[in-house]
């Protein structure tokens, strides 16, 4: 499968806005052939904590995402702020995955970002989430999730590639970068990070440094600090091969390898 991870700016709180800009970054990477494509975090709004910024389960984002993979025939995805559970609930920090064929799928936000107060304006996920298209299983997280390793292995067994959309600050691109590769390395997959770039509307500077990056650790596909594209192939068979040759998954301590 082509994955493109999207690198690109964001308007702060303008969803409108941001669907307007995106659009024909989504068509670029659809025409570069890709089958799924990558935003963000809060692709729609940045990474705001603004009282009132969640949108309906379903809302605007959602359907954009839609509209796009309906129209290009493609995966897509990235999060958004979403409410589920009553108008009085917090929202949930929701990657939407859309398919072509209109099925749609979620991931929640494990860990909100304290340091930031995300978890006293946003609730957090239950679990991962792992899901197969054509061929390929796909786990995402989302930005912070980054920095805790047990749950990429907790879904290792069952994923080939991990789908991390970020709105990662330039202050810390080093553990950004690190990390990724430190993910792909430990669980012999796929990862695809997908970072935003420019300047939050809080101040936040972003560098992008997406990235696709091979079960063995290689860089297939990187970016600087400008809005672009990184396209990969991606292969199932490659995955199932490097853990075959290397079996260091099934040697961890309390790890589950069914």
């Amino acid at each position: 499968m082509r994955i493109a991870a999207v690198q690109h700016d964001i308007v702060w709180e303008d969803r409108d806005a941001n669907f307007d800009r995106l659009a024909p970054q989504v068509a670029h990477a659809a025409g570069a052939g890709a089958e799924l494509v990558l935003l963000t975090e809060t692709f729609s709004t940045g990474f705001s904590m603004t009282p009132g910024i969640g949108e309906p389960e379903g809302g605007p984002s959602a359907r954009f995402l839609a509209g796009q993979a309906a129209e290009h025939g493609v995966w897509i995805g990235g999060s958004c702020p979403e409410i589920a559970g009553g108008e009085a609930a917090l929202p949930y920090n929701s990657f939407v995955l859309a398919g072509p064929d209109g099925t749609v799928h979620r991931y929640r936000k494990l860990h909100p970002f304290t340091h930031a107060g995300e978890h006293e304006r946003f609730s957090a996920g239950e679990g991962p989430v792992t899901v197969e298209v054509g061929g390929l299983r796909i786990t995402p997280f989302i930005c912070y999730d980054l920095r805790f390793a047990d749950v990429f292995w907790a879904a290792a067994p069952h994923t080939d590639v991990y789908l991390v959309p970020a709105n990662w600050p330039a202050a810390r691109r080093t553990h950004w970068q690190t990390l990724l590769q430190a993910r792909a390395i430990e669980n012999q997959a796929y990862v695809v990070g997908c970072n935003r770039v420019g300047t939050a509307g809080d101040g936040t500077e972003h560098a992008g440094d997406s990235r696709i990056i091979s079960p063995m650790g290689e860089l297939l596909a990187t970016a600087a600090g400008v809005e672009t594209m990184v396209l990969a192939d991606v292969d199932p068979a490659e995955v199932a091969g490097t853990r075959d040759r290397l079996r260091f998954l099934p040697d961890r301590r309390g790890a589950s390898n069914s």
